[in-house]
């Protein structure tokens, strides 16, 4: 069954790059469709047997052996607030990869595989009860789907770094930077907070968008202005409404008045796939979600310190 649900992803690469997503629907013990973005998910497993692990976070339904990888198993249920599914043994493990990291998440009906246009999905409002752990819903069918942001439940388990290391607090030091602008486009808001706290170590403001539909919006207003008041780079999420990081950057090079700035997608996607839509997109660099001082590199790199010496 999980073979089928996801034989066909390779053929769902096409859909990249032009603001369109596949996702896997699942539910989690109660009617209300959740999804995924299927280039998430490794493999879809029945409930393997679990060891439990004294003192872990309370979402850890416990460890698995995948393919000879001891894995933390998460109660995604239990995360967005239903019942626990760590007793129930007709859940399915779903084996996701995420910054490089993998992890399995209970889930307790596997659905099929649709594609929905970026356009659709958008933030969900407050009231309808999801919290933060869903960061877009749309309508499949006529059924609302709620997309779990799945960085947020990470996050919560084990937090990322925040801070540069020691090492390259120094190296950063040694590249003082000009004035920069750097334009932030995330629409987890807990992702905009680490990269503005995060680019003030490197003495650069942030101007932010949640998804990018608004970030393109921002740079043909700063275009139209003052170069003083533009921006030098685009970081962006991969993942976001109405407009995702792809068609973003791919909006970007194609605009006379903005080809030329340097574009970093960050993002929690991972994997040979996302290198090549990389590349396809022709964005500068991929970084994963969250590593500090790989971000701060490229920032260095792509942004010197120091005009060209014209005369020599």
């Amino acid at each position: 069954m999980a073979g089928a649900l996801l034989e066909n992803v390779e053929r769902q690469t096409r859909l990249a790059g032009h603001n369109r997503v596949a996702m896997l629907l699942f539910r989690l013990g109660e009617p209300q469709l959740f999804g995924i973005n299927v280039f998430k998910v490794r493999e879809v497993l029945r409930r393997p047997p679990l060891e439990r692990m004294p003192g872990a976070h309370e979402l850890i339904a416990g460890s698995c052996d995948y393919r000879g990888q001891t894995i933390a198993v998460i109660d995604l249920a239990a995360a967005l607030g239903y019942p626990p599914l760590r007793e129930e043994p007709s859940a399915h493990l779903m084996v996701t990869e995420f910054s490089r990291t993998v992890q399995g998440f209970l889930v307790s009906d596997l659905q099929h595989m649709v594609h929905c246009e970026g356009e659709s999905l958008v933030a969900p409002s407050a009231a309808l009860g999801f919290g933060p752990r869903v960061n877009a819903v749309t309508r499949i069918n006529g059924t609302l789907v709620a997309v779990v942001d799945v960085e947020h439940v990470l996050a919560s388990i084990d937090a990322a770094p925040g801070e540069l290391s020691a090492q390259m607090q120094r190296l950063a030091g040694a590249h003082p930077m000009r004035p920069r602008r750097v334009l932030v486009a995330d629409d987890s808001v807990v992702a905009r907070r680490r990269l503005v706290s995060l680019f003030q170590q490197l003495n650069i403001e942030c101007v932010l968008a949640q998804d990018g539909r608004e970030a393109l919006e921002r740079l043909h207003e700063l275009a139209a202005k003052s170069p003083e008041e533009g921006v030098n780079l685009v970081v962006s999420d991969i993942e976001m409404p109405r407009l995702d990081g792809y068609a973003l950057t791919r909006a970007i090079r194609e605009t006379p008045a903005l080809r030329r700035l340097k574009v970093v997608l960050h993002s929690s996607l991972s994997g040979l796939f996302n290198e090549a839509m990389v590349r396809e997109v022709n964005a500068d660099r991929f970084i994963a979600k969250f590593q500090p001082d790989l971000l701060a590199q490229a920032v260095i790199d792509l942004l010197p310190d120091e005009e060209p010496d014209e005369a020599g």
